[in-house]
């Protein structure tokens, strides 16, 4: 299995609420790492993370409104922040891009809401699909349309109605009444078309 070299957060993002700002701060708590906060002036804070080793992250949580919103890059060699990275993004529900380096190739994780939705694979200048969620609330619409037995069924009354004027028809003796029959017949055929293009 390749070696990871480096993982690299070309850009991340969180929008966390006042209430989640105090969470995050405890999820550091007994995960080995040092991290210091220091509050601005408009109280907006900063927090920097470090593992002891060389790797370190700065979020700059900025104040708008009622929320802190952090965009932040970092180049991470070491598996714990690492791993820090991947939890805050996942638990806050975070946008990310991230680039995981192995020798010889890079794999980028499209991260939105906190999950993974596409995967691509860089290698000598090509890239390649990995991986790609697909949208769920389309899979579920696209079942329930399945289901849906209404459309068949305004189908088959059309073509009854359409059937008992064609019969009208044929009885039809005087030239207003075919033109008449002819009319309706013409209004059920054009709702006819539009159902079957579902």
């Amino acid at each position: 299995m390749a070696r990871r070299l480096a993982t690299e957060y070309v850009k991340a993002r969180m929008q966390l609420t006042e209430s989640q700002l105090p969470h995050l701060l405890q999820s550091f708590l007994g995960q080995s790492i040092v991290w210091h906060v220091k509050v601005l002036e408009n109280g907006s804070q900063e927090v920097v993370l470090e593992d002891g080793q060389g790797d370190e992250v700065t979020f700059l949580f900025e104040k708008q409104g009622n929320r802190y919103v952090c965009v932040t890059s970092c180049r991470l060699e070491r598996p714990k922040l690492t791993q820090v990275m991947q939890k805050l993004v996942a638990t806050f529900r975070g946008e990310a891009v991230v680039n995981r380096i192995f020798a010889g190739f890079t794999m980028t994780y499209y991260y939105v809401e906190g999950t993974v939705q596409r995967i691509v694979q860089h290698q000598g200048g090509e890239n390649r699909l990995i991986y790609e969620r697909k949208d769920q609330n389309k899979v579920k619409e696209l079942a329930q349309l399945f289901h849906q037995d209404n459309v068949e069924r305004k189908i088959a009354e059309l073509k009854r109605q359409i059937n008992k004027w064609l019969d009208a028809r044929n009885l039809a003796s005087d030239k207003d009444s075919v033109q008449a029959i002819d009319e309706q017949l013409n209004q059920l055929v054009h709702q006819l078309f539009v159902l079957e293009a579902y």
